[in-house]
């Protein structure tokens, strides 16, 4: 189910991947486990994180906004990677099941019915991703508002995920909170390697110029050593190509010249320094490659909009406020 050939190119940028996302807390849960018979209809408010939408049986029609409908089939795996509101269906002009706030007052999945009694009946687990640290947005930001992956023939690894997560919420038992979110996070990275190796040239920016050629290895340099005076020539000479032809590749593949690409990621890696460690600005500042922090802070207000002492004492009150508690469910008709 949804597991792609995988490039071995593809393979190799993976490695920039594992590194992005090792530094983002990236987590989320199982929220609903839904037996739907026809005629049917649920309706989902706006949410601060994705959402993810996994049809084990039947057939369902999703709507967001005034977009176009988009016919599902078991197997079908949605994430809606921006919490937009949005609907699900088997008949648009049943009654909804509106869903107030889609978080869970207890760590138990029950199954949850809806609908009437007739045929096609159709199951749906319903599930979100929640993330922060800034390096996440990079990723997250590239990815379409919907995200469908069919199934294929030739793997099961999402069925095996979900499978694995109703089992772990059924009932309670220690550890489960931290076990839910790793086996999220699994079900992430497996979504994103089947995004990204269903894309074509000059699709999904940065995540998508991994597997090329020229650019992947150069991107990798990069993330490796951002704190270098990379200058065009020097990547040039390093995957084999001439300035020009280098230059013009990058910037369609990636969809920003290197040099905009090498701020940014300076950017990002000086924002995960301030909110994980205590070194001083300076010391910072010297890490990402800037010899004073005076320059080195202007263009980190210009970027983030604080300067690095405000944008880490910002993070660290977030964090702060962050609770470890369950969040609560709320349904209404």
């Amino acid at each position: 189910m949804l597991c792609p050939i995988v490039r071995s190119s593809t393979l190799r940028g993976m490695d920039i991947l594992a590194q992005v996302l090792d530094r983002v807390r990236l987590g989320g849960t199982l929220l609903f486990h839904f037996e739907l018979g026809h005629p049917w209809h649920l309706e989902l408010p706006t949410r601060p994180h994705a959402l993810f939408h996994y049809l084990s049986r039947g057939s369902a029609t999703l709507a967001l906004g005034q977009g176009q409908d988009i016919e599902m089939s078991e197997g079908d795996l949605v994430v809606i990677t921006r919490g937009e509101p949005h609907v699900f269906f088997s008949d648009r002009r049943a009654e909804p099941l509106r869903i107030i706030d889609i978080d869970r007052s207890s760590p138990r999945l029950g199954i949850l019915r809806h609908g009437g009694e007739a045929a096609p009946l159709s199951s749906m687990i319903c599930g979100n991703f929640t993330v922060s640290r800034p390096l996440f947005g990079s990723v997250l930001e590239l990815l379409p508002p919907v995200l469908l992956l069919k199934p294929t023939v030739d793997g099961a690894w999402l069925e095996a995920i979900l499978r694995r997560m109703v089992s772990e919420s059924a009932r309670e038992r220690p550890g489960q909170r931290v076990a839910l979110s790793r086996l999220t996070e699994v079900l992430f990275v497996e979504v994103l390697r089947s995004w990204i190796a269903s894309l074509s040239p000059g699709q999904g920016g940065w995540l998508g110029a991994m597997s090329d050629p020229h650019i992947g290895p150069a991107l990798k340099l990069i993330h490796e050593s951002p704190e270098r005076s990379w200058a065009l020539s020097d990547l040039c000479q390093r995957v084999g190509l001439g300035r020009s032809v280098f230059s013009a590749r990058f910037t369609r593949l990636v969809g920003q010249p290197m040099h905009r690409y090498v701020i940014e990621r300076r950017m990002l890696e000086a924002a995960f320094l301030l909110e994980t460690s205590d070194e001083p600005i300076a010391r910072i500042a010297g890490r990402v490659g800037y010899e004073t922090a005076a320059a080195f802070s202007k263009l980190f207000h210009r970027h983030h909009g604080l300067s690095p002492g405000r944008y880490r004492a910002a993070r660290r009150l977030d964090a702060s406020h962050l609770q470890p508690d369950e969040p609560s469910a709320k349904l209404s008709a």
